[in-house]
């Protein structure tokens, strides 16, 4: 863990190939990454499948109402949190390979829970969904996980800690 440079703001997922680290950018929107941490920190996301996932465009995840594996993951997508929707906060960070990018509704004002991670460069996403992270670590892993929409066998968030907790 000495290539960390902020364990506060850093994101480990454990996925089946292995982990992925994940630098959060709270300077760019600090919303999206106290959720994401608040939600880690509860243990929400551990066991969340990868419900959507698309073949040179993303993988998403996060919905921990219905994502957990041995539950309904049929209804995976469809919910988020019981904590209140987050307002966006778009920004001129592009959608490029690796980034993490919050999911939504059509309200831009929707997103809870549900993240995605780009496959690729993204742009025609660019300041209509909140970037709020990048992958400094294991985009190889995460270029592995099951495609389907949702996968037949879907991958899962095995367990997703903040590096300062490790």
């Amino acid at each position: 863990m000495a290539d960390i440079k902020d364990p506060e703001n850093t994101i480990i997922i454990e996925l089946k190939d292995g982990p992925v680290h994940i630098e959060l950018l709270p300077d760019v929107a600090p919303g999206h990454c106290e959720r994401m941490k608040e939600l880690v920190r509860e243990g929400a996301y551990d066991g969340v499948v990868f419900h959507r996932v698309i073949d040179g465009f993303m993988a998403q995840t996060g919905d921990v109402e219905h994502g957990k594996e041995g539950g309904n993951t049929a209804r995976a997508g469809t919910g988020g949190s019981e904590k209140p929707d987050l307002k966006a906060e778009f920004s001129g960070v592009p959608h490029d390979r690796g980034t993490l990018g919050a999911a939504r509704s059509a309200s831009p004002d929707s997103a809870n829970s549900q993240f995605f991670i780009n496959f690729g460069d993204n742009h025609f996403l660019n300041r209509q969904y909140t970037v709020y992270g990048r992958v400094t670590q294991g985009m190889d892993h995460v270029d592995k996980i099951a495609r389907g929409e949702p996968p037949a066998n879907p991958d899962k968030m095995i367990t997703v800690k903040v590096a300062a907790d490790a």
